[in-house]
């Protein structure tokens, strides 16, 4: 549980957003455990070159249009001898006319978003037609995520519990069960996963992206990531600067912070993208809010959790509307200002009809819950992932409860919650092998790095330091609501965008949009 950054689909479009229930933001580290950056050297050592060296063998996917294959990587990139990995590829070959500019990798973040999934229903399909004409629209599912040898940790009814268990404990007891909680989570994923448990990092990921950027064919990678995917790109730029080409790093991460600077900042992210939502409700007849101010919107959300805390309420299913879920569902519609008339909605029958439904629809689809009560893989390995990337925010209740103020004056309305869920990788099974640093991948070509002034998941300043550090980074900022930029409804960030990957001028540095 925690705050981690991931994919939801709300109001039939797909964002990416954070996983509430699994902990802080994440960072890498080089094989030697420091925290220093660091790059590859530029000769591929021996014992990788037949991975550089294997042919892809496409084949149909299912889905008209695209093509699947699977390509192989070391488990232990250190230790290539001891066995590989199989990771899922896909791609959507350029449409043309036009000149064709290569390969243009997506991903979506999470870390748990499966890049291929987003690849088919959106970005070779969504993408602006003169980029989809010109480049071959691919993805990789990470290791450990989705079709790439997934981690798994709980079964459906197993999870149903961790996500409903309580995550702003009252007293002893409750915390106890918290902390058990993530216990049984952790030992869940090491019992069913514990093989490739130690070999998810973002440097390892990072890694595979090479691997493919050889395999398609391309000197340099382009790459738009989005996200936690702005730290993969800038991760894969630190390891390989002169491989680097146009990269998009959209909604990004600070990888120069601890996960417990992280998470509070995060925290403040999402009170800021509350209270621009509940400014918009409170103007409305039926803002089931009330009237008044934002602040006093937020008083009236934390009193409706905490009515939930003592007594759940029915959703027309077998399971009930506690705080935990109630509190997913919102944070949910946090991540596009399309989704605040469905959590408006969601709100008005939970807290006047005393009906959940609505709210239960959104933390479902947050957590990738089908109807049948199983769970897609993401919540596993963004846990997998993020806890191998960083030292965890807390290591024991006690660190939690001094903490509390502080995120408690970052968020009124989410603060406990978050600050609790900041405590999973605490008993996570495999140390973590990342430390924060920044990046400034030197030598590399330009990039260009997008903040949304009131993004929830990844605040603005984020952005503002990742720009900073890259030596090559130029700084593209959207004024407005919700998590990323590109493809949201701004011409001037699309056109910016595009005129950088299909003619390589990367923004004036400061470009307002």
């Amino acid at each position: 549980m925690g705050t981690r950054l991931r994919n939801i689909r709300t109001g039939g479009s797909l964002l990416v957003a954070a996983a509430l229930l699994v902990s802080g933001c994440s960072s890498g580290s080089s094989p030697s455990d420091d925290d220093t950056e660091y790059a590859l050297p530029t000769q591929t050592p021996k014992e990788l070159q037949p991975y550089y060296d294997q042919k892809l063998s496409w084949r149909d996917c299912g889905v008209p249009g695209f093509q699947c294959a699977s390509m192989k990587a070391p488990l232990d990139y250190e230790k290539p001898q001891e066995g590989d990995i199989k990771l899922a590829v896909a791609r959507k070959k350029a449409t043309g006319p036009g000149k064709r500019l290569g390969s243009l990798l997506v991903n979506p973040g999470g870390p748990g978003g499966s890049a291929i999934e987003y690849l088919q229903s959106y970005a070779a399909i969504g993408y602006p037609e003169p980029v989809r004409a010109q480049y071959d629209m691919v993805a990789v599912d990470p290791r450990g995520v989705a079709r790439s040898e997934p981690v798994e940790c709980l079964d459906g009814k197993a999870m149903d519990a961790y996500t409903e268990t309580d995550t702003t404990p009252d007293d002893q007891a409750e915390t106890d069960l918290l902390v058990a909680a993530y216990k049984k989570f952790s030992r869940g994923c090491e019992q069913k996963s514990g093989k490739v448990l130690p070999h998810v990092s973002t440097v390892a990921a990072a890694r595979d992206m090479d691997v493919l950027r050889e395999v398609l064919g391309d000197q340099k990678l382009q790459y738009v990531g989005a996200s936690y995917g702005t730290f993969l790109g800038a991760t894969y730029a630190s390891l390989y600067p002169s491989r680097t080409g146009r990269l998009v790093l959209d909604g990004a991460m600070d990888p120069s912070l601890p996960a417990r600077q992280m998470n509070l900042e995060q925290t403040e992210g999402f009170e800021t993208a509350f209270q621009s939502f509940a400014e918009d409700c409170v103007r409305r007849k039926d803002c089931p809010l009330g009237t008044g101010t934002p602040e006093e919107a937020g008083k009236r959300l934390k009193a409706f959790f905490r009515s939930l805390d003592k007594q759940p309420i029915p959703t027309g299913m077998d399971r009930e509307l506690g705080e935990s879920l109630a509190t997913t569902g919102v944070i949910a519609a946090m991540y596009d200002e399309a989704a605040w008339p469905q959590l408006r909605d969601g709100l008005a029958t939970a807290i006047e009809d005393k009906d959940g439904a609505g709210l239960l629809f959104l933390a479902d689809s947050y957590y990738e819950r089908d109807g049948d009560g199983k769970y897609a893989n993401l919540m596993f390995a963004n846990a997998a992932v993020n806890c191998l990337d960083l030292p965890p925010a807390f290591t024991s209740p006690d660190e939690v409860k001094k903490a509390l103020p502080e995120f408690e004056k970052a968020s009124p309305v989410f603060g406990e919650g978050l600050a609790w869920a900041s405590l999973n990788c605490a008993y996570w099974p495999v140390r973590a092998t990342g430390e924060p640093h920044a990046i400034h991948a030197e030598g590399a070509a330009p990039m260009v790095v997008v903040g949304t002034t009131r993004d929830p998941a990844t605040p603005y300043k984020w952005a503002e330091a990742l720009a900073e550090q890259l030596e090559t980074g130029s700084l593209l900022t959207y004024n407005g609501d919700g998590h990323t930029a590109y493809g949201r409804g701004s011409d001037c960030v699309d056109s910016a965008i595009n005129r950088y990957l299909l003619q390589g001028k990367a923004p004036a540095d400061a470009k307002k949009c």
